[in-house]
């Protein structure tokens, strides 16, 4: 989901009685009907089914279909209708940050690292080849001529806040948004090398020859920038 929509699905919990249907359905162990939700918050049947299914629409739950008596055949009844938590994850930060893709990079250098390479090594590694997974990602930009603009589009959808800005060789972009904050503030080095490393492996990617990535350590914005090649 892009950000408009994790924020909505975050705002469908605003409602009391929708986040108190939420809240007993991830609490139980096994996915339960919308009979049960509603006793257990104290609201009719068709309360319980109407925010039941908005939370459905807001990718909070999901649903499936069960007959709860275990019979099959004819004569078991119809299957039950069951709400149970959705497998994926909904998150909302602002500025946007991306710990589980930086969780990602250093779980995979560690792996790496396990085999013999040396860390340093390994994790930049990893973290250029995640880099360009990102660019292979985003095949609809890849046609588009214009360099910065297809570079600005891919590291938008990574919380980089990417803005452009006139330099004495060009247009360079500046990164405004560090997504990796809290651990490139106690881990400088480490997480900078590596964010610098990804960087260039959309910068490699998405086949931009006359853009580099360069780091740039600056107070309050990513240690990231890309300008064009001398």
């Amino acid at each position: 989901m892009d950000f408009s929509a994790r924020a909505s699905s975050i705002g469908a919990l605003a409602d009391e009685t929708r986040r108190a249907l939420y809240e007993h359905v991830v609490g139980q162990l096994d996915a339960v009907t919308r009979e049960a939700a509603a006793t257990a918050v104290g609201v009719p049947a068709h309360i319980a089914r109407f925010h039941l299914d908005k939370l459905v629409e807001a990718e909070l739950l999901e649903t499936e279909f069960r007959r709860l008596s275990g019979r099959t055949g004819p004569g078991a009844g119809r299957p039950s209708k069951l709400y149970r938590r959705a497998s994926g994850t909904v998150s909302v930060s602002l500025p946007e940050r991306r710990y589980d893709l930086v969780g990602h990079v250093l779980a995979g250098a560690i792996e790496r690292a396990g085999g013999g390479m040396p860390l340093r090594q390994a994790l930049a590694e990893v973290a250029h080849e995640e880099g360009r997974s990102i660019a292979a990602s985003a095949p609809h930009v890849l046609g588009d001529d214009d360099e910065s603009a297809r570079l600005t589009e891919v590291l938008t959808t990574q919380g980089y806040e990417p803005h452009s800005e006139a330099g004495e060789r060009g247009e360079a972009i500046i990164l405004t948004n560090c997504p990796f904050d809290s651990l490139a503030r106690d881990h400088t080095e480490l997480i900078c090398s590596a964010n610098l490393s990804l960087v260039s492996g959309v910068v490699e990617g998405l086949g931009c020859t006359r853009l580099r990535a360069h780091g740039e350590p600056h107070i309050g914005r990513c240690c990231v920038a890309i300008r064009p090649q001398a």
